[in-house]
């Protein structure tokens, strides 16, 4: 049998190798290597073999054909610091029975069920702001969609925890960013960044505990999935106990809420830089929802909306990453990989290939229009993930963030404050690192901006 070559080595300093640079710039290092090197590519990390994987259909192999000889990478492992033994972070039977358990949460009848109260929430933010307003909408879709995982899936108020919530969540990004993945022990010394991640911890724990035990208390079944883990019932017939409880709690209520709310600051950024598809959008708006709030039942005519949305996430992925580890020496792609081998699946790599994308670094929403998404070779778009591990909540995540957008955008125009950075921030997910700083214009504006489309 044939000896197979290992994957195409990226050139990189001696002793360091290109470790330095993939912790700084990890988007703009891969994207290079993927387009000098080739879909498979070992991206030059000493001692530990890093490869990046990025054509459909060996993403595909990797997620889905030969998922089994694969599991969570180190980082994702890393995570469980925060998030426990939950969804994200378990695997084999656990993972399993933990995934039985939520699916029906996120059932489309239910999911539709959800939108009344996303419009609702919605509204009632704006009603707290003004035109001339300056905002960071960045911290303002975090706190919204928080509010509304906490309500939805939980039927708990998280408003009046919001400034210790989202302080807590700024600190446990920010020590995931000051430590390099892979390396858990760094982070377990202590330092300033290290107490201010256990305060943080504290203030999350102390929400996620306090919702658990107010409904254990109650003893009501709200029908929400928090009444759905309460009901469950684990091996030996005896409810999951509240750490388990805590671990799938914290994951919905981080996970659900944080790329819906990237996703969207990112969407303000591009239509703010192309006011010609704000306009577009607006004009869809007006002849959808005739200057009402949307519904759930809108949602087939919100067409373009949706389209936004999904350009928004091709270019400024909120999950900008997928890894796997390989527990067994395999292959892919005729090359040869090693027990141990970290395989990166770089979404906003993927996304940019010129293959699949006419003009790929262009915001270009109509390019979704005629079905683009199932002409493309699968994989060629997974902005939430693929195969058995597909994000539990994409169907609820892309419902919530068309209702949103359209909420806002039929009240307010958000223009991004001249001077102010808006710098991409890869880490647990793909953030804007100083935020995103807009002024409001009201509707006086949003009706110019829509007549700008008909002229």
């Amino acid at each position: 049998m044939p000896i197979l070559p290992a994957p195409p080595r990226a050139d990189a300093p001696p002793l360091v190798g290109n470790l330095p640079r993939l912790l700084r710039d990890p988007l703009g290092v891969s994207l290079e290597c993927a387009r000098r090197y080739g879909d498979v590519v070992d991206l030059g990390v000493p001692l530990l073999p890093i490869y990046l994987i990025s054509r459909p259909d060996l993403i595909e192999h990797v997620l889905v054909d030969d998922h089994r000889s694969y599991i969570k990478d180190r980082t994702t492992r890393d995570l469980s610091e925060i998030l426990g033994d939950g969804l994200v972070t378990s695997e084999g039977d656990r993972w399993r029975r933990m995934r039985r358990l939520v699916q029906p949460g996120f059932h489309r009848e239910r999911v539709a069920s959800y939108g009344a109260v996303m419009v609702e929430l919605t509204e009632r933010m704006l009603d707290t702001w003004a035109p001339g307003q300056e905002r960071d909408v960045h911290v303002d879709m975090m706190a919204l969609t928080r509010q509304i995982v906490a309500r939805v899936l939980f039927s708990a108020d998280v408003a009046s925890a919001e400034q210790e919530v989202t302080a807590a969540v700024q600190d446990v990004v920010q020590r995931f960013s000051d430590i390099p993945p892979g390396v858990p022990l760094l982070r377990q010394i202590p330092s300033p960044g290290k107490r201010r991640f256990d305060r943080a911890m504290r203030t999350l724990e102390g929400v996620i505990y306090r919702i658990i035990a107010e409904r254990r208390s109650s003893g009501r079944d709200a029908g929400d999935l928090l009444s759905m883990l309460m009901s469950a019932r684990d091996e030996a017939g005896g409810q999951l106990p509240d750490r388990q409880l805590r671990d799938e709690v914290m994951t919905l209520f981080l996970a659900g809420h944080e790329t819906t709310a990237a996703a969207l600051s990112w969407t303000w950024v591009l239509l703010a830089r192309h006011p010609e598809v704000r306009a577009r959008l607006l004009h869809e708006l007006d002849e959808a929802l005739g200057g009402r709030a949307p519904a759930v039942a809108d949602l087939p005519r919100l067409r373009f909306t949706e389209q936004v949305l999904l350009e928004s996430m091709r270019l400024l992925p909120p999950v900008w990453s997928i890894a796997r580890e390989a527990i067994v020496s395999t292959t892919l792609g005729g090359y040869a990989i090693p027990r141990g081998a970290q395989l990166w699946i770089l979404q906003y790599v993927v996304h940019r290939d010129p293959r699949y994308y006419d003009e790929p670094e262009a915001f270009r929403p109509e390019r979704w229009e005629g079905d683009l998404q199932r002409r493309l070779p699968r994989y060629a778009y997974l902005p939430f993930g693929g195969g058995p591990r597909v994000c539990i909540g994409n169907a609820f995540a892309m419902m919530e963030a068309v209702l949103l957008l359209a909420t806002i955008a039929r009240r307010y125009t958000l223009d991004l404050v001249p001077g102010h950075p808006v710098t991409p921030q890869p880490v647990i997910t793909l953030r804007p690192q100083h935020g995103v700083r807009v002024s409001l214009a009201g509707s006086g504006s949003a009706r110019a901006a829509r007549a700008a489309v008909r002229s």
